[in-house]
This record gives C-alpha cells, structure tokens and sequence, in this order.
C-alpha cells in the first residue's frame, strides 16, 4: 500500500532528478561537442566533485574517494534482500563486465555495489552477494548517515518501509534509486545510466568512454 514513507523517497528521488535534468539543460549547450558520443550514458558538464565519503568494503578496507580514481566506476544503490530490481540489475551488469575483460586492469570499468541496508547487510554479506553476479563487482556499506550524505551527493536517495502490520520487525524493505551514476576516472560525477538497461549497449559506451578520456 502506498505509504507516507514511499511518498517522501519519491518527491525526494523527483527532485534530486530535476536538478541533475536543470544541470544538464544549463550545461546542455556547451558540452556536446567535446564529450565522446554515448548511447546509454548521460554525461553531464561540469563534471561534479563528490564530497569526502568513507565506506567499508567487503572485505572490511575503507573504500574512499582516492579508491576510485583511475576508472570509470557504475555506482547502483541496493540491498542484498531486495526482491527484484538489484538482483536483475547486478545480473545486467555481469554481462556488461564480461564484455569488459578485454580491457587492461589497470583502466577497466567498475561496477560499485552499495549495500544501503547496513542493519542486515554486514561487509562479508555484500560481498558474498555482489561476486555471485560477477567476481570483479565491488561491494561496500557504511552507517546511516554516511549513506545518507553519499547518496545525496550522487542525487540519489533511499527510504526504509517498515514491515507491514504482523510481520516481523526485520521483514521490512527499501525504496531505492534505480539508476546507476557514472564516475570517471577522477571519482568525480560524469553521468547517469537510467533504466530498462540493456548491458550490451553500457559495455560499448563505457569501453569508449574508457578509451576517449582520462
């Protein structure tokens, strides 16, 4: 049933998509001529510089900003008990990262998984969860708040919806963005990915993203 929590995740995740829509329309006129032609990624100009964040990876090191630099980075917002959006996402993106294996390590695109459920999804959980799709997909969690300011920096949101009436207390779930942000090779925001996806299509416009620009 609709609730007052889904209306508040829903005008919030409304307005964070209206302003990164105005970004996009103000900086629309200058930035299209310079930026490689992508058919799934929205690129925005300027580039947005993320605020200092810390996250705590799968295998329990700090995940930072200076952690992302030196690839392109598919940031997706989920949980590990979520019923069908991030399992079928994180499967998307599977086939996405094995077309990728032909690009050196050293500047292959990565898939971020963030777990933002951080009362039933410890580090060891996520990471479990996120290498079932794909070895190579990075997994991290933080508190709360430090996934509060995260999201709000990439104008992404979530909400906790209670569990319904008689359930137990832990089956509740969680309204979440279902886009992916995209992060470039200096960890700053440089587009959007807004589904359905089709990961044939992301592995060919971040392949070339990867190859056009540092």
């Amino acid at each position: 049933m609709f609730n007052r929590t889904t209306a508040i995740v829903l005008i919030a995740a409304l307005a964070a998509a209206l302003g990164l829509w105005a970004s996009q329309k103000y900086f629309g006129s200058v930035r299209h001529a310079s930026l490689p032609q992508t058919e799934a990624v929205r690129l925005i100009e300027p580039r947005r510089t993320l605020p200092a964040f810390s996250l705590r990876q799968s295998d329990g090191t700090q995940l930072i900003p200076g952690e992302l630099k030196g690839h392109w980075t598919l940031v997706f917002l989920g949980f590990t008990h979520c019923p069908d959006v991030c399992p079928t996402t994180l499967a998307q993106m599977s086939v996405a990262q094995k077309a990728w294996e032909s690009i050196p390590e050293a500047t292959r695109p990565r898939v971020l998984f963030v777990s933002v459920d951080p009362e039933r999804d410890t580090p060891d959980k996520i990471g479990e969860y996120a290498h079932g799709f794909h070895k190579d997909t990075l997994a991290a969690t933080a508190d709360v708040p430090a996934l509060e300011s995260f999201a709000k920096s990439l104008s992404m949101v979530f909400a906790k919806v209670p569990a319904p009436d008689g359930a137990q207390a832990d089956q509740y779930t969680l309204d979440h963005s279902a886009s992916m942000v995209v992060l470039d090779p200096q960890g700053r925001m440089a587009g959007l990915l807004r589904p359905p996806f089709d990961p044939n299509v992301i592995a060919k416009d971040m392949a070339v993203l990867t190859e056009a620009a540092p």
